[in-house]
């Protein structure tokens, strides 16, 4: 395989917002993550994805973006943002943004034109229709809610939006759009960005034909009408030709609806579009009929048969990015482990699957100390859109609330967006004055400083895992092959390359479970627990076992 830097690193993702605020807002800003940038640092990883922090009305949290030339003055300035960017690089460490053009925000000065008049220069910038039968064009539902189309009464036209009403989607067809993305990816990389985490790109060639879908299911919508539409990779190449191309930097795609099947045309090696894709089946996998809060179990097996399969799909061709959550899904100890009785052995098991699977692995803000979901009790507690939306479409159906509240403690977004947990001072130490959302109330015993000086300390198990990963390129180009795909409580598998072979053994289970394999060519090199019985795991057991010869 070819090396790339990219295949190499470790990103870490931060959700600016909640990461720390330096100035008593309650917002977290640039200056605050500067602060914190020796933390960064001394965690060992490479590559920072820094959420949107470009000028928003926050309709969605940064993701509605009304300048994409400008920072947003509750995050700090353009100077800070160039000081940030600097310090990064000083250490050695990358960093991507957020490319949001699928949609932009209402305020932006593109739709303020556009929804003036039907032959305002602007009006193809966006996707405008009449309505069908006294309702907008089609049947597809956005995906926070309601339906997909929103009625000027100014036009007597429908525009589409995805997202929420606030989130108009983008004219891709219209090659003065493409021009002016094209424009605004060069003016960020001009100034030394390394690349861009692409948010819903697989959503941005739409079928014109716009028809109704026959099944009222938000997640065939996505993947039969709204993702992989026939134009995206013409889309996609001619971005690489005329601008990713031409510099030495990264992408990675967020792709609803892109299966395994389909990743190589982004990121195949020959294809010249994305580097690797953030695969979004696993975030999907516990979705029921109704949608994400409608959570189903994930059985250990249907775990591991995706990371196969993936593999597999992407063989050679492709590279896959591996992540257990980030802003938009829930806290992985949480949600893949167990948060209660065996929070560590949990975090830390997860922590090991993460940083020794083949593919380049994201780190979201906070889980090197084990942060969790958060159960806050009143729905005025909670700010993401999607949140509120499902509570009020729950409480318009007769819904009962106590249930919606406990889905919501399950699936909800900001469990993942409460502030990082600095110290066990009000706020956790996030900010001197209000937060803009609550801290997790179990911030006094989970934060960053009582961990640092703990015995069983989740933040040093990364950063020794994060140099054992950077001294062994085994764990980044080695061969991966699963050893026990059918065992319901153990993934053993194992990284291979001509100089060295490695197991990474893992129990993802309350129990001690029997290795029903002979290990005695290999030996313990790392393990979450003090002391390794070859012939068994215990609750939450990693051990990385090395063939000796």
């Amino acid at each position: 395989m070819n090396t790339n830097w990219w295949k190499n690193a470790i990103m870490y993702q931060i959700y600016p917002r909640s990461f720390k605020d330096s100035n008593g807002d309650g917002i977290g800003d640039i200056c605050g993550i500067i602060e914190k940038i020796d933390y960064i640092a001394d965690l060992g990883v490479d590559l920072i994805w820094l959420g949107p922090v470009y000028e928003s009305p926050n309709d969605d949290n940064g993701y509605d973006i009304s300048d994409y030339y400008k920072i947003h003055p509750e995050f700090g300035t353009m100077d800070d943002f160039q000081e940030l960017l600097s310090q990064l690089h000083d250490r050695g460490i990358r960093l991507i943004m957020d490319l949001v053009v699928n949609h932009s925000s209402d305020e932006h000065r593109w739709f303020e034109e556009s929804r003036k008049s039907k032959d305002n220069p602007y009006r193809d910038y966006y996707i405008w229709k009449d309505g069908k039968h006294g309702g907008p064009p089609n049947n597809w539902q956005a995906f926070f809610g309601g339906p997909a189309w929103e009625y000027d009464e100014h036009t007597d036209q429908w525009y589409h939006h995805l997202f929420t009403v606030k989130q108009p989607d983008l004219n891709w067809e219209n090659p003065k759009v493409r021009e002016e993305v094209y424009s605004m990816m060069r003016y960020w990389l001009d100034m030394g960005v390394d690349g861009f985490r692409m948010d819903v790109i697989s959503l941005i060639s739409k079928r014109l034909e716009y028809a109704d879908t026959p099944v009222d299911n938000l997640m065939y919508q996505v993947n039969n009408y709204n993702a992989n539409g026939p134009r995206i990779h013409e889309f996609l190449q001619e971005m690489n030709r005329e601008v990713l191309s031409k510099y030495d930097i990264m992408t990675v795609g967020e792709g609803p609806g892109i299966t395994k099947e389909l990743a190589n045309l982004y990121i195949g090696k020959d294809r010249n579009e994305l580097n690797m894709l953030f695969q979004l089946e696993l975030m999907f996998m516990d979705n029921g009929p109704g949608g994400k809060f409608d959570k189903q179990e994930i059985n250990l097996e249907d775990f591991k048969k995706l990371f196969r399969e993936w593999d597999e799909a992407v063989g050679d061709q492709g590279w896959n990015n591996i992540f257990l959550d980030n802003h938009d899904f829930p806290r992985m100890v949480s949600r893949f482990g167990n948060d209660d009785n065996y929070r560590y052995e949990a975090a830390t098991l997860l922590a090991t699957f993460l940083l020794t699977m083949k593919g380049t692995p994201c780190i979201y803000q906070g889980s090197e100390i084990g942060m969790t979901n958060v159960a806050f009790e009143s729905i005025e507690d909670y700010r993401d859109i999607e949140t509120i939306h499902y509570w009020e479409e729950s409480l318009a159906n007769n819904a009962d609330m106590g249930d919606v509240m406990r889905r919501i403690h399950i699936q909800g977004r900001d469990n993942v967006r409460t502030p990082i947990q600095w110290n066990d001072s009000e706020h956790g130490g996030f900010t001197s004055g209000t937060p803009w959302i609550k801290v997790n109330p179990n911030y006094s015993s989970i934060n960053v400083e009582a961990d640092q000086s703990s015995d069983k300390s989740i933040l040093k198990f990364y950063k020794k895992l994060i140099a054992l990963r950077k001294a062994n390129p085994t764990f980044v180009l080695g061969s991966f092959d699963d050893l026990l795909p059918d065992h319901e409580q153990l993934y053993i598998f194992e990284r291979k390359d001509e100089h060295d072979s490695y197991l990474i053994a893992l129990n993802f289970s309350d129990e001690t479970v029997i290795i029903p394999m002979d290990l005695g060519s290999y030996v313990s090199i790392f393990s979450n627990y003090e002391e390794y019985i070859e012939s068994n795991l215990r609750p939450w057991q990693a051990n990385i076992l090395k063939k000796v010869t």
